[in-house]
């Protein structure tokens, strides 16, 4: 019986420090490169870069709606990077200051659109041309237009949304961040990401509620 428990407890002080340990080299391995990118390695900058691409693109993406576009501000999110990494704060992790970057551009972009130009890179029309083009076919052509049209009123419906809880929503529900991540990425407290997720909720479910009841009808 106390065989048994010592072995309990022997696994569990094992598992927390295969835990610490990788957390801690991941915290070394973060500084080494940070350094390294003060330094102006190229091979540091490239490392970021294959890293990060993925993760920046698809978060300037849900912003803007175009590959194109969102191609564009995913570049200005490393070039910034590239020019201010001695300035980098290193209690910060530089995934958040990456999202930051590139929600700040994304954000700044959509801020110098007039209102007609912005609502339209968001039209169920734009949205349904890009995912024509990268959602698969499921073998039912009609389920799957269906589900993009679904995706494209659900799209149209995050774009409506006041800016703090766009950018709570889709950081939370596309990037896949928790309110912990959020909250530094937006610089508030974990409390004021929870309000505004609920009300991006909220706001969602009236307008989705709002557009079935004017098309069903």
């Amino acid at each position: 019986m106390w065989f048994c428990y010592i072995f309990k407890i022997a696994q569990v002080f094992t598992i927390t420090i295969v835990y610490l340990y990788t957390k801690i080299k991941k915290r070394l391995d973060e500084a080494s490169l940070i350094t390294a990118l003060q330094q102006n390695s190229q091979a540091a900058f490239k490392y970021l870069v294959e890293q990060y691409k993925g993760p920046v693109f698809k978060t300037c993406y849900r912003f803007v709606n175009d590959r194109f576009l969102a191609d564009d501000l995913a570049q200005e999110v490393f070039t910034e990077v590239f020019l201010s990494v001695k300035q980098f704060n290193e209690k910060s992790k530089i995934s958040t200051w990456l999202y930051r970057i590139a929600v700040n551009k994304s954000i700044d972009y959509l801020r110098k659109q007039n209102r007609k130009k912005r609502w339209a890179l968001f039209s169920p029309v734009s949205v349904l041309t890009d995912y024509n083009k990268h959602i698969a076919d499921n073998g039912n052509p009609h389920h799957s237009l269906e589900n993009q049209e679904r995706q494209a009123i659900l799209d149209a419906a995050i774009a409506r949304l006041p800016e703090q809880q766009k950018i709570a929503f889709t950081l939370s529900k596309f990037d896949d961040l928790s309110y912990q991540e959020i909250a530094s990425v937006m610089d508030t407290s974990v409390s004021a990401v929870e309000s505004l997720l609920h009300r991006a909720k909220q706001n969602l479910k009236k307008q989705l509620e709002q557009y079935y009841q004017q098309n069903l009808h």
